[in-house]
């Protein structure tokens, strides 16, 4: 790779900053209680009937710690809610509270405004083309060949 270009990684990690930065200053000027990026990612990746801590980290790449965290701040501030897992006396959802939905409206409208702000400065059909390549399935990642040159995926023999 030329040593002056950077990466796909280090690109579509700007263009998410660019996203975010945007979003946070948006909602911070619509009046709503500051937010952290960790934050705003686990808000995005819950479902609306709730979703269990652990699979928020697992959604987010993060520890469970990190959404755990991330969960009981958003708690404090009455966005979110913990409730009892139908499935599981041991596990709890978590979902939005009405004030949470309303900040999450808010939010899908601040991301619509930015997505045309970005078209008006990138070309309407970049955009769409950008969307497009993002949406299609990517299959899994790929295992690298181990040492010997096979995948580095281990198959038992029967």
């Amino acid at each position: 790779m030329d040593a002056g270009r950077r990466s796909l990684p280090q690109l579509l990690g700007e263009a998410r900053r660019w996203f975010d930065d945007a979003l946070l200053a948006a909602l911070e000027a619509d009046g709503a209680a500051p937010v952290s990026s960790t934050q705003l990612q686990l808000f995005a990746v819950l479902d609306e009937q709730g979703t269990t801590v652990s699979e928020l980290a697992r959604r987010m790449g993060v520890t469970r710690q990190t959404a755990h965290k991330a969960v009981h701040t958003l708690v404090a501030l009455g966005l979110l809610e913990q409730v009892p897992h139908p499935a599981s006396a041991r596990q709890l959802l978590i979902r939005r509270t009405p004030a949470g939905r309303r900040a999450h409206d808010r939010a899908t409208a601040a991301l619509d405004a930015l997505e045309r702000t970005l078209a008006e400065r990138i070309g309407g059909r970049s955009v769409r083309e950008l969307r497009a390549v993002l949406e299609t399935p990517w299959g899994e990642p790929p295992v690298p060949p181990g040492p010997t040159g096979r995948s580095g995926r281990h198959h038992e023999r029967k």
